[in-house]
This record gives C-alpha cells, structure tokens and sequence, in this order.
C-alpha cells in the first residue's frame, strides 16, 4: 500500500491517545464499573471503533443529514462529561441506577472513547493525513483502549480503594474542565 507512511500512523496515533485519554478516564470507568457491575470491554471498544470510522468518512455529512452540526454535538457531549465530572466531583450520584446493558455503550464508547473531541479530532486529521494512515492509527488506540478496559479490575486493585478515590476527585476537576471547554468553545456557534 503506497499510502501507508508510518511517521502519519505514529503522529495520529499520538494525538488520538492524548484526546482519547483511557488512562485519565480510569477512575471513571472504575465508577462506572462498581455502579453497573460489569463493562463489555468488546462492546465498547467495538462501537466506539464503529463511531470513529463511521464519523471518519461520514460524521459531518451524517450530522447535517439530521440538522447537526459538529458545534451541537460537542455541547451534547460536554453535558454528559459534565454530568459524569459532577459526579466524582460531589460523591453524588445524579443518575440513580446506571442500565447495565448499555453502560458499555453510553457513556463508555459515547463520549469518554468516541466523544466529541476524539470525532472532531478525527474530522481536523482527515485534512493533514491520508485516510488509511488514520484508520491504523484508530485501530491501534482501539487495541490499547481495549487493554486498559479489560484490566480495570487489575487496576483497580493495584492502585487501591484510597488512591482511586484520590484519582476519581483529581480526574473528575479535570474532566469538568474539559466539559467546560468543549461547552465554551462550541455553545457560540449555537447561539448565533
């Protein structure tokens, strides 16, 4: 495949890690996993994977299609993680039961995996690499995200109740603030 350039998956892989952040959102998906009890790591990982492609070749015809636009669905996006923040945050559960056949898809694969930034992120790449440069590169965070899923409990564990406490805190300011960026600098398109 002549397309295939290395230097493009390495760079595109590192940009989706970092927007992806699995091992920020840990201490969510602990949370979420004690409240549900358990998280199919292949259904997450498996639609957040559909999503990103979907969203890579279709996303902003796909919204337009149905009267959104990538500013609408990043504010949708950073309610929820919002939500999510204010949560761990306050130790309050606004969200009195989680569904467990659909935590693994809301909001694990939708917004932490395949939320608005990580699908706008993969609409700005669509413009500096070649299509199949991102699709590996998609691939190849799918296979960490589905590591990191799988070993949650081993995490878990490994860290403790204390310090995955600390991080749920630490991780929810951060997340909150995340949302409120992504509310920021999409909710001025929306009001004009």
């Amino acid at each position: 495949m002549e397309h295939i350039n290395w230097e493009q998956i390495l760079g595109a892989s590192l940009i989706l890690f970092a927007v992806i952040d699995i091992i920020g959102n840990i201490p969510v998906i602990v949370e979420l996993r004690k409240r549900a009890g358990d998280i199919s790591s292949g259904k997450a990982t498996l639609v957040a994977l559909g999503l990103m492609i979907a969203f890579l070749f279709a996303g902003e015809r796909m919204l337009n299609l149905i009267g959104i636009n990538v500013g609408a669905f990043a504010v949708a996006g950073s309610i929820i993680i919002f939500i999510i923040a204010m949560e761990m945050i306050l130790g309050v559960k606004l969200q009195k039961s989680i569904e467990p056949r659909t935590v693994s898809i809301v909001p694990i694969a939708f917004p932490l995996i395949a939320g608005a930034g990580t699908l706008t992120t993969l609409l700005s790449l669509r413009a500096e690499y070649h299509t199949v440069n991102i699709i590996i590169a998609v691939l190849l965070n799918m296979l960490i995200v589905y590591g990191v899923l799988k070993a949650t409990k081993q995490i878990e564990e490994f860290l403790g109740e204390g310090l995955i406490g600390i991080l749920e805190k630490v991780f929810g300011v951060i997340l909150l603030a995340i949302a409120v960026k992504l509310f920021g600098e999409n909710i001025g398109d929306l009001i004009k």
